[in-house]
């Protein structure tokens, strides 16, 4: 994996937090540039690199984009805007109005710069919340959506560590490892930013409506879609080098061989961003992804201060723990299911095997599994395995 040349630190410090405010003219134009038939974000970076700024690309003429881009393409550029664009337009005009709304252009003033400087970057922001957040040292964290409970309390944990270790945690909304991180990064009362696939008014999934409400106020929402874009599969996958770009780093919690975090990690390692993974058991589905991140160079974590050291990231609040709230056990453990818990040891297993080792009754071990699960000490997990559960306490 590649390392990173970013300094977050240096960045908190030296980044300008004010954002442009684009006129309606500028943000017409730079729509219809986005909107144009065959035009792309790694398209307009090639422009960008040839003609140095948005402006200058919009008053090229023909000849001129022609030495650049495809005549089909010069052609959809230099084409009046279409209908939808224009409905578009207006819609954006509209929900910009609106207390918190901001768009933002690349290349312009308050556009991160980190996200600026990927192979293809999103032409336009809408965001909506605590803009100015898109100027913090951030880290991403990313994970499976069917995730465990330990799953979940580990990105909970982590996220508090890290967000009050003054790093700001970018996810993407969804269900699982996503929430549980902005979840975790609420909780220190730090901040976090939530990349999401569709337009900036809507909300997927409808579960996380809640949440996505609290990091509107408390934190940020970003979305590279225009006013009123579905929840469209294909824009999901788009959306991960985005919260990839914006960080300094990706920490994968939990994933599956086939995940599309590890699609979100290695854009990450192209961009040139440290990435991380935690470990799991070998017997774990979820943990198989995280493996195969180590195995191709990702830093193996088990504690946030791990994250922070590689990261040489100080933390900037007074106080403030630099690892993850240490497992231990609490002192809830249903009476006379001691023994059980023991032989979970942290690994998934079929409950013919506690059966066999254990020598108790089929009825016993179903009552003191169902006792372990309702104290949140057990889980079920597929294919009728269970799975203890190391609870956290609060520092």
């Amino acid at each position: 994996m590649q390392d990173t040349d970013f300094h977050p630190q240096a960045a908190a410090a030296d980044t300008p937090a004010a954002a442009a405010f684009l006129s309606d003219a500028r943000l017409a134009a730079r729509l219809r540039l986005e909107r144009a038939g065959g035009i792309g974000p790694r398209t307009v970076r090639k422009l960008l690199d040839a003609f140095g700024s948005i402006d200058a690309i919009l008053a090229a003429g023909r000849d001129e984009l022609g030495a650049h881009i495809h005549a089909a393409q010069v052609r959809a550029l230099c084409a009046p805007a279409s209908a939808e664009t224009e409905r578009i337009l207006e819609a954006t005009l509209r929900w910009r109005e609106q207390p918190g709304h901001h768009v933002l252009a690349l290349g312009e003033s308050g556009y991160p710069e980190l996200l600026a400087n990927i192979p293809d970057p999103p032409l336009l922001l809408y965001i909506k919340g605590r803009v100015e957040l898109l100027a913090s040292p951030m880290l991403a964290m990313v994970g499976s959506r069917n995730a465990s409970v330990q799953g979940k309390a580990n990105a909970m944990g982590f996220a508090e560590a890290l967000s009050g270790a003054g790093l700001c945690i970018v996810s993407g909304l969804a269900l699982g490892i996503d929430a549980a991180a902005h979840e975790g990064a609420l909780k220190a009362q730090g901040s976090t930013v939530a990349v999401i696939g569709t337009g900036p008014d809507l909300i997927y999934p409808a579960r996380n409506r809640m949440l996505s409400e609290r990091i509107a106020l408390d934190g940020c929402i970003v979305s590279e879609y225009p006013v009123g874009t579905p929840p469209l599969s294909g824009n999901f996958p788009k959306r991960n080098r985005i919260i990839s770009g914006l960080a300094a780093g990706v920490l994968v919690v939990e994933a599956a061989a086939q995940s599309g975090s590890l699609i979100t990690a290695r854009q990450a390692a192209e961009q040139g961003r440290e990435v991380f993974a935690i470990p799991g058991s070998i017997h774990a589905s979820l943990a198989k992804g995280c493996h195969i991140l180590i195995r191709e160079g990702a830093k193996l974590v088990d504690t946030a201060a791990d994250v922070l050291e590689a990261m040489a990231w100080s933390p900037l609040v007074r106080g403030a723990s630099t690892a993850a709230p240490a497992p231990r056990l609490d002192n809830a453990v249903p009476a006379g299911a001691e023994g059980l818990l023991a032989a979970l040891g942290h690994d998934p297993v079929e409950p013919d095997i506690l059966l066999a080792s254990l020598a108790m009754s089929p009825a016993l071990l179903s009552s003191q599994l169902l006792a372990l699960e309702l104290a949140g000490l057990l889980e079920r997990r597929p294919g009728g395995r269970v799975q203890r559960v190391v609870k956290r306490v609060e520092k």
